[in-house]
């Protein structure tokens, strides 16, 4: 073989050699993908939910003032996210710490209360802006000569409130509500008269979601 030969077959082996550097560099591609900004909306409300609460409630508009009565409980849940809004229902328990309510017949006393209610709000990252609605039973006692109803008494309730997540399963939260319970009988000892009564509580929670 002529060195000419030679030279060209050497050309072609390391052309052959470099063949698949060169490939792999044109098929080269920067495949790192962009990553959007983290929402600032957390979610993670939809779930079942434990808690107590402690507040105030009154007959007045302002449940710090007047015959005022210290009210405890427990309350557990659920709720769900649903379309960009939380959507649930909740039982509470309470005791009113015999909040004074005022009929024409005289005063009563609020002695405990059980509520079952629905709740709808807009989350805003890791806060809950809520209204809620539902039904409430109330036991009464009496309040000096004044003799109320034996038992438990039906009635209404509407409010609202605003909750704070604090991690994964903890939040806070302050909440209204307004109860009306109707159709209430007492004997002041010379009369029997009946009316409505009603109660303002303010309450702040805390609550476990599992």
């Amino acid at each position: 073989m002529n060195t000419s030969a030679k030279s060209f077959a050497l050309a072609l082996i390391a052309a052959s050699a470099a063949a698949p550097a060169l490939a792999a560099d044109l098929t080269y591609s920067d495949t790192t993908s962009y990553e959007a900004p983290a929402s600032t909306s957390t979610g993670g409300w939809t779930g079942a939910y434990v808690g107590g609460h402690l507040g105030m409630g009154s007959d007045k508009l302002d449940p710090f003032s007047g015959d005022k009565g210290l009210a405890v409980g427990i309350q557990g849940g659920y709720n769900q996210e649903l379309n960009g809004a939380v959507i649930g229902g909740e039982l509470e328990l309470s005791h009113m710490g015999d909040t004074e309510v005022r009929l024409p017949g005289g005063d009563l006393k609020e002695r405990h209360r059980l509520a079952l209610k629905a709740k709808g709000g807009l989350p805003l990252g890791d806060t809950l802006v809520y209204g809620t609605g539902g039904m409430a039973l109330t036991n009464m006692r009496d309040n000096g000569p004044v003799q109320g109803p034996d038992g438990w008494k039906p009635g209404w309730l509407a409010g609202a409130g605003i909750e704070q997540k604090f991690n994964s399963n903890i939040s806070g939260r302050v909440e209204y509500n307004y109860v009306r319970t109707n159709d209430i009988r007492v004997f002041n000892g010379t009369s029997t008269t009946t009316g409505d009564v009603g109660d303002h509580t303010i309450k702040a929670g805390v609550n476990y979601k599992f």
